[in-house]
This record gives structure tokens, sequence and C-alpha cells, in this order.
């Protein structure tokens, strides 16, 4: 898997999720809902986007895009070309594959033909076994058209014996190492797929009578006017066609490990993970950071927008005043302005800029969701002080992050990581502020809904990012020369 350098210059210290996937069947106009859904996910993949839907008349129509669904999937002249009652969707930001002229070929939907029948898969997550697959699948004779791990998926499925598509689909994903959850359609089904560890999240929605809904987070049910049932279970597969919903469980059950990065900075904070109200969580690591970590300030301010609830719930935890000490730009875009180098050196400030009328003569404790170059943290830092804050004192909703994710997050390896390669107080004296602490990983375990704490012999969440364990080996790149942890570390 090559990580792949971020576009946009401004937004390069964060951790980017791969994509967003989302379905629905037994509606009129199904494109519009999926492109209403894709809206909604934005937030998981501003790269490119891609819808697929099934007409008895029209057959399988497609229309894969560069760029945000707003400007790709609200002309009438575009949805004209995709009609029917079954859909599916995908926005993506890649971790694997390439970009540039032919990189259209890499965007989801992927649609193959078989025997059977045409089906189409969306798929938001990372093939650790990717590469070996590949190799297997192109000495069999199988010819890739993307350079896209996804792409392993249609191929299992086309050398698979068995007669339907949904079985099919059993076989290929019994093969797959790493985390995925996969929207899948045929010309009647929409079928909806999670690993068997959950890392990657799948929830079901109702729409309507007979209508339902797949899609990685809530938040886009609630855009369509979706009732939302239950999360699809870590191992499940739902096949839904004529109304009726049905269930399959095709793997060898295993502990659930879904991704703690979901609760700190990928998911939206209005929607629901686990039970559990994301924006909820976020306020409660705030609550646990003020208790681990407290610090005699005299603002509390947030870095927007995903440090927002965090703050929320250190101020109150603490006493201390909470105050939008820095504002965001709503309207910076991607595809905003070609960044001469002077623009360039201009940095986060297209971004965020400081109230400086409150931040004045003031100790500020900035909450952010996570550090991982550290370059922002740096600019944001000097902005402050430029502000005429008298102090800066760095409170992070995330422990260190410490090694690459391999299941569907784009992770700088781990020599650009900042906490990989120093002690948090080498890290303190980098950025070059008065303090620095990051919530414990005890601490945001307690705030996701686990009293005790993480417990290191069976940890419920995938917190590899931050402890180095890595519940699915990654075999493709231990291949390439990647180092698992070791016991001293």
């Amino acid at each position: 898997m090559r990580q792949m350098p971020p576009e946009n210059p401004f937004d390069d210290d964060k951790l980017k999720e791969e994509c967003g996937v989302f379905g629905v069947v037994g509606v009129a106009d199904a494109a519009n809902f999926i492109a209403l859904g894709l809206h909604a996910l934005q937030h998981r993949g501003q790269e490119a986007g891609g819808i697929v839907t099934y007409d008895p008349e029209a057959g399988f129509n497609s229309a894969r895009r560069f760029g945000y669904v707003r400007d790709n999937f609200t002309s009438q002249k575009v949805m004209e070309t995709l009609p029917g009652e079954v859909g599916i969707g995908h926005v993506r930001y890649s971790t694997a594959g390439s970009k540039g002229a032919t990189a259209i070929r890499d965007v989801q939907p992927f649609f193959g033909e078989f025997s059977m029948g045409g089906a189409a898969i969306a798929h938001n997550g990372n093939i650790t076994n990717a590469e070996a697959l590949k190799r297997e699948l192109i000495d069999r004779g199988s010819i890739f058209q993307s350079s896209s791990d996804s792409e392993c998926i249609i191929h299992l499925m086309a050398r698979s014996l068995q007669r339907n598509i949904p079985e099919r689909m059993k076989d290929a994903l019994r093969r797959v190492e790493g985390a995925f959850s996969v929207v899948a359609m045929t010309r009647t089904k929409l079928i909806g797929v999670r690993d068997p560890r959950g890392v990657r999240p799948l929830v079901l929605g109702k729409v309507g009578e007979k209508g339902y809904a797949l899609s990685s987070e809530t938040c886009a049910l609630d855009i369509i006017g979706a009732e939302f049932v239950r999360e699809i279970e870590p191992g499940e597969m739902v096949v839904i066609s004529n109304g009726v919903v049905e269930s399959f469980h095709p793997f060898e059950r295993t502990a659930s490990r879904f991704c703690i990065f979901e609760h700190v900075y990928f998911s939206r904070p209005d929607s629901i993970l686990g039970g559990r109200s994301v924006y909820e969580t976020r306020r409660q690591i705030g609550v646990e950071l003020a208790r681990e970590a407290p610090v005699d300030a005299d603002l509390v301010c947030p870095v927007p927008d995903s440090g927002t609830p965090a703050a929320i719930g250190f101020s109150h935890e603490s006493g201390i005043p909470y105050g939008m000490g820095i504002i965001r730009n709503q309207y910076m875009g991607r595809t905003f302005i070609e960044p001469s180098e002077q623009i360039r050196n201009m940095g986060v400030r297209l971004k965020l800029n400081v109230n400086r009328a409150l931040i004045r003569g003031k100790r500020i404790i900035l909450v952010d969701d996570s550090v991982v170059r550290g370059t922002t943290s740096q600019k944001i830092k000097d902005m402050l002080l430029d502000a005429g804050a008298a102090e800066v004192h760095f409170r992070i909703a995330s422990p260190p992050t410490m090694w690459p994710c391999f299941y569907g997050v784009d992770t700088p390896d781990r020599d650009k990581l900042l906490a990989a390669n120093m002690t948090v107080d080498e890290m303190c004296a980098h950025l070059d502020v008065d303090s620095l602490q990051f919530i414990t990983l005890d601490g945001l375990y307690r705030a996701a809904g686990v009293p005790e704490g993480r417990d290191a012999n069976a940890p419920k969440y995938c917190d590899a990012c931050f402890s180095g364990e890595y519940p699915v080996v990654p075999s493709d790149m231990i291949a390439k020369g990647f180092e698992m942890k070791t016991a001293a570390e």
C-alpha cells in the first residue's frame, strides 16, 4: 500500500479516513437518495465519488467523478443517467491506489458482469493481504483495471464456483484479511457486510414502506429521513430484497475490534456508534482530559471543528471558561486556489484565524483531537502568541499517535509521526508550548464507554495507531519491511 501525499497543503496534518459507503433499495429515484447520503458522508472522503444504479429497462448505470458530491451529483442531467430503485455509492480519500489523469479507474463502486448477472461493490477499509491476493489472481489470468485493493474482491467473486452473488461474495471475503465494510448490489438486492472484527462502521436504516438503506454512519440516514434500525454486526452479511432483510454470519467468530479513532475524529459528531452519541463521547474525552491533565489557565479553546466537543467537556469539568479563540473559515475548499509558494507559507491561516480580542493576555488551553506530524500545531501556537496569548497549553483528545494504520486510514510512515520519534516532553519542547498532555489510553476507553479502561489482554477497540497492537497482521506491509512492535516497546 503506497501512502499518497495530500493534495491540500493546508490540511496535511490530520489522519484521513479512506472512504464512506451508502446504498438503498426499494425506493424510487435511488440515485437521489444516494447523492444525499454521500453528501452527509463527505467528511469521510473528498477526493472523488461514484454511484451505480440498476433499472430493468436501462440496465446498470454508473457515474464516477473527482471532487465533491455537491459539484458532481446535483445536476438533473447527471442524475437522469442513473435511474432505478436500487443503487450504491462511495466517497473516497485514497490510501491505496494511484492519483492523476488515469486515477478515475480507482474510483468506486466497482462493477463486474458474472454468469448470473452483474454486481457492483463499494468498500470502506483496507485489505492487508491485497498484494499477495493480486499476485495470485494475476498468475491465474485475472486482468486488473485499477490499482485499488478493493478490486481483488470482484476478481475473487468471479473465480468462485457458487451459484449466486451473495454466496460468491462470501467466498471472496473469506480470502480477504484486514478491514472491510462493503455495500454491494445486484439487479434486485442490496448487500452489506462487515469484517469479523467490525473495524469499520456500517448501519442499517428503513426508508418508507419497503425501502432500506446501508450507510457508513447514521448521519447519512438522517438526511434522507430514514429510520435507524441497527448496526450491522461484526462478521455479519445482510441481503435485502423485496422489503425483507436476511442475515448471515459467514465468517468464523472472533472478538470485535471497532476503530476507536472513529469516536475521536473520523465520524461526524451527530452520528451514533455502538449505541453511543459520538458528540457525547468526544465531550467525555474532554472531561477525562481535565481530570488527567489539569492546568491553571484563563480560557479553554478548541481547534475547530474536531476539537470542539472535547474542549466543551474540558471546560465544564475544569470550571475554566470556554471560548472560540480560533475561528474557522468554512469556505476554504480543496480547490480554493493553485497554491503558490507565498500562499503555502500562509499555511493554516487560510483555514483558521485567531480571535485576537478574546486571546490577548490570556493563558490558553488549546484542545485538539490529535498530533500527527506536529506542523499544524506549531503554526496554531505561533498564531496564538502573535495575537498576544500569555501562555499556550496543548491538551490532546487522543493518546500519542505512534504507529501507522493499515485498516483504511491515510497515516504517514512511522518515521513521520512525531510521537513515534519523541517523548511527550520532547514534543512539548519541539512545539515550544508551555505544556503538552495527551489523554491516556485508559482515559480514552473510559470516555468511549468502558468504565474499567483498556484490558491489555482483550481490548475492546482497535487502537493499533496508539498501542502498536494490530488485531490483523499487516502481511503485505511486513513483506515490504514494516517492523511490528517488539516486547521492549
